[in-house]
């Protein structure tokens, strides 16, 4: 933007300094052609005449160069043009000789630049070039023109400064023309901005207006805010939201935020900020009662806490390792008092030893499992994929849970292909699927109960099935599970658990290309089944059960 409006300046000073030029050009080659014409005729010897006439043309080539240097150099240009007209007027007889007309040249370059202070300038330059030439006359004998010269000469010299001043004159005209133009456009601009529905601003990067335009915004018109800042339009509550959005603004050259106006706490308003020169913005602020404005607004809200949810996740993605360091050691302390690795321990110590042991377990598990979601929510978990056999990552796990299961008094069964399942996966999140999933059937079902767990493949397809004749789920309930931190059932049942057992499993098994699907009623029970696209080999065999 602000190379193309250097360009634009440039080229308009080029076009203002055509006009000028042209005139120069002209009066070099008058003189030029005037010259050679009386030299051929034998009629211009050497002498004052030919002196006058190369004045009159060095001036014109030089002003011809100083008019491309811009304003400095066209005020030289008319300085240069009183000293060469008061020099050939000295030559050829004063201000009763033929050149006379050349004291009026500072005058007709001024106007034909075109630009009107070097007007004054053109003109006290004259004065003084005639006011030389008139002293001259009285006060020094002076050289005559030939009367076979006068002639020419003087048609040379009013021809000359006659062209300069109409060059001018019609140049003036157009610019009037011009200034007319532009005044009615800045006129209908003004009305535009007074009627569009935004009021827009020029302000500072501390928030205050420069200038005003448009509607009337949160009670402020443009008129009355003009003379204060933009937090006059914004409530309390919001001040730091709009300071952030002017710093973001001035870092990086746009941003926009959505408040709540000083004069309704119900209401929104949208500000737009753009950088608009050194140390200035122009802010667009609309009433974003509308629909659409409210849902950009929603978008707006929903991308930054997202953005917070991110910045979360990443925060303990990166706390795994000072999280989980302390809690190994309290485990590791806390186990070796319990198995009294260093002699007897009071019976009241052994308990407690067992209790932190117990506890530290259970954060720890915990501690894992947020962590484990907060990488993958930050996109930071990595797969680490080996072939293994499925069932045996599932009867590790069976193992593993036996004795809960027999301390809850729920039968416990495994129903696994004779045959080899290799699969292509992460072995730790296969075994960590089966956990989460036996683990919470077991937490919600009642003593008496059963909990089964199916293995099985078909084509590239691993299906791992836990069934449990628990307490079931509400249908209004199955949509939320396998959302982070989301749970069902009451109070009582949400205390046992942290929400994020199946929100694990779901994720684990998308991240393998799977899915996890839930069926359950309440008071029937709940069935769970993961398919992941990981089988690598099938062997199908009878199934045979797993006590």
């Amino acid at each position: 933007m602000v190379g193309a409006r250097a360009t634009s300046t440039k080229a308009r000073r080029r076009s203002d300094a055509a006009p000028g030029l042209l005139w120069h050009a002209a009066w070099a080659f008058a003189v030029a052609a005037t010259t050679g014409g009386l030299a051929i005729q034998g009629m211009l010897p050497p002498g004052p005449e030919l002196l006058a006439l190369a004045a009159g043309g060095l001036a014109a080539m030089l002003g011809a160069l100083l008019s491309l240097m811009g304003r400095p150099g066209q005020m030289a240009s008319v300085l240069i043009w009183g000293a060469a007209g008061a020099a050939a007027c000295h030559l050829t007889g004063g201000t009763a000789g033929p050149l006379a007309a050349w004291c009026l040249a500072p005058a007709a370059a001024a106007t034909a630049f075109r630009t009107r202070d070097t007007l004054a300038l053109g003109a006290a330059a004259s004065l003084a070039a005639a006011a030389v030439s008139a002293l001259d006359a009285i006060l020094l004998p002076l050289p005559t023109a030939a009367p076979a010269l006068a002639p020419w000469l003087g048609l040379l010299s009013l021809g000359t400064v006659a062209l300069g001043f109409a060059v001018g004159l019609v140049g003036f005209q157009g610019a009037a023309q011009r200034d007319v133009r532009r005044r009615e456009r800045a006129e209908e601009v003004l009305a535009l901005l007074d009627g569009q529905p935004m009021l827009l601003a020029l302000v500072e990067r501390s928030g205050r207006v420069l200038h005003a335009a448009g509607a009337a915004i949160a009670g402020q018109t443009p008129d009355h805010l003009a003379t204060r800042s933009l937090g006059h339009l914004v409530a309390d509550e919001d001040l730091p939201l709009l300071a952030t959005a002017l710093h973001t603004a001035a870092r990086d050259g746009k941003a926009s935020v959505y408040v709540i106006p000083a004069d309704d706490g119900e209401g929104s308003l949208e500000i737009t900020l753009r950088v608009a020169g050194p140390d200035r913005l122009v802010a667009a602020v609309r009433d974003a009662h509308d629909q659409a404005l409210r849902e950009r607004r929603l978008e707006a809200e929903r991308v930054t806490a997202e953005q917070q949810n991110a910045g979360k996740s990443r925060f303990l993605a990166n706390m795994s390792h000072e999280l989980r360091t302390p809690l190994n050691a309290i485990m590791g302390f806390s186990d070796i008092m319990r198995q009294r690795l260093f002699g007897p321990l009071g019976d009241r110590y052994a308990e407690y030893a067992e209790l932190i042991h117990e506890s530290g377990t259970h954060l720890l598990e915990l501690i894992n499992d947020v962590l484990d979601m907060s990488k993958i929510e930050a996109e930071r978990f990595e797969l680490s994929i080996e072939t293994f056999d499925a069932r045996d990552a599932v009867s590790a796990v069976l193992r593993l849970m036996r004795g809960q299961a027999d301390r809850s008094g729920v039968n416990l069964r495994g129903v696994l292909p004779i045959g080899p399942l290799y699969a292509d996966a992460d072995k730790r999140a296969v075994k960590q699927i089966a956990l989460n999933l036996i683990s919470n059937a077991l937490k919600f079902t009642p003593r008496g109960g059963s909990v089964t767990v199916t293995v099985q493949g078909a084509g590239d397809m691993l299906e791992l099935v836990v069934a449990d004749t628990g307490v079931g789920i509400a249908q209004d309930d199955l949509h939320r599970l396998g959302r982070p931190y989301e749970q069902a059932g009451d109070a009582e049942q949400r205390a046992a658990g942290s929400g994020l057992g199946l929100s694990l499993v779901r994720a684990f098994a998308r991240l393998h290309g799977g899915d996890m699907t839930v069926e359950s009623a309440v008071g029937e029970g709940t069935t769970v089944t993961i398919r992941m696209p990981v089988l690598s080999a099938l062997i199908e065999e009878p199934l045979r059960r797993k006590g």
